[in-house]
């Protein structure tokens, strides 16, 4: 591994994505990218006996769903690395009780997905594991009674909101010169070649219902930064991914990486935008960790595969309150981690 001036680094291995797996929720499935989630489930609680449990059966499901496309099991992983919104991570914690892999887990809010891919590729690299999965999940019901209100009171969504997605990913990292499993790789010509580590930004944001808004700013430095270390500028990039900014904060991403002298907007999507596409009822998107994963886990990794993307920024964006933050009036921090993901 190489540091690439402060922020940056370069897996010179370039460990490969071999596999992935989502599973979303009714509504994401009746969206744009429906048919490209392993399963949607019609039932949210998944027949438990609450939603808590149901996200947390969604991460141990897409993390079991992604090691059997290759013929694996639990035991053939070397570490599980993740998490979820939920208080003390359970969601991830119960899931990897049953997995009974080497467990890592990981609270960096929405952004805990290109968190643990940026952990696990440099674990690779470092020798320390040839096989590494990488999950998040989120759940709407759930989130909605831990962050705002529960679902009985009815409460209208204001013109900045977002709706979190019922949704768990995994996608799974494996060493370049590392066995093949037993059915191959579902993915060969996909590998992370380095990254950049974000640092927690705050414009003063309290509105719990404009999330954009308080993550947009960790986004564009982020960026703005890998563009600085690596001498890069968005023409080499088909595409720079953020995981939920929705629609508001995509135009407040524009406008502050216009001050940052990048213009991105011709290759820049955001997953928030996709999972819903223009649904009225969901205002400015969707969000949750669980968007960005089940996301790059279905729709954008089969296209880096086939070569229609050949090098991608995925950064997912993380809003770091706590609801016991938002009653003592804090500001709402956030951070966003970026890794480099290429056709090879």
């Amino acid at each position: 591994m190489a540091r690439i001036g402060k922020y940056s680094f370069d897996l010179i291995s370039k460990p490969r994505i071999v596999s992935s797996a989502s599973f979303v929720g009714e509504k994401e499935g009746a969206g744009p990218l429906g048919t490209a989630f392993d399963v949607s489930i019609k039932d949210d609680t998944l027949g438990l006996e609450s939603w808590e449990k149901a996200e947390s059966r969604m991460f141990e499901s897409a993390v079991r769903l992604a090691l059997f496309k290759l013929g694996l099991e639990t035991d053939d992983l070397g570490c599980l690395i993740g998490g979820d919104l939920l208080n003390q991570i359970i969601s991830a914690g119960f899931a990897a009780r049953e997995l009974k892999a080497p467990f890592i887990g990981l609270y960096s809010a929405c952004s805990t997905i290109t968190e643990s891919m940026m952990i696990a590729g440099m674990m690779i690299e470092g020798g320390f594991t040839e096989l590494a999965a990488c999950a998040a999940s989120s759940h709407f019901s759930s989130v909605e009674r831990q962050y705002r209100y529960p679902l009985e009171m009815g409460t209208q969504s204001t013109p900045t909101a977002q709706r979190t997605v019922t949704g768990a990913g995994c996608v799974l990292l494996q060493g370049r010169d590392a066995k093949l499993p037993p059915k191959g790789r579902l993915f060969s010509n996909v590998a992370i070649t380095g990254g950049t580590i974000g640092i927690v930004e705050d414009y003063g944001i309290t509105d719990t219902s404009n999330m954009g808004a308080a993550m947009a700013p960790a986004a564009a430095k982020t960026i703005a930064r890998h563009f600085e270390d690596t001498g890069r500028t968005p023409k080499d990039f088909d595409l720079i991914l953020t995981g939920d900014l929705g629609r508001f904060g995509t135009e407040m991403l524009h406008e502050l990486m216009a001050k940052e002298g990048f213009n991105i907007e011709a290759v820049h999507e955001d997953c928030g935008k996709l999972i819903f596409g223009y649904d009225p009822a969901v205002v400015c998107g969707g969000s949750g960790a669980g968007c960005a994963p089940s996301v790059f886990a279905s729709h954008i990794l089969p296209l880096i595969e086939a070569g229609e993307y050949k090098r991608v920024l995925f950064l997912a964006t993380g809003a770091l309150l706590s609801p016991l933050s938002s009653l003592q009036g804090e500001s709402i921090p956030a951070i966003a981690h970026a890794v480099v993901v290429e056709h090879i």
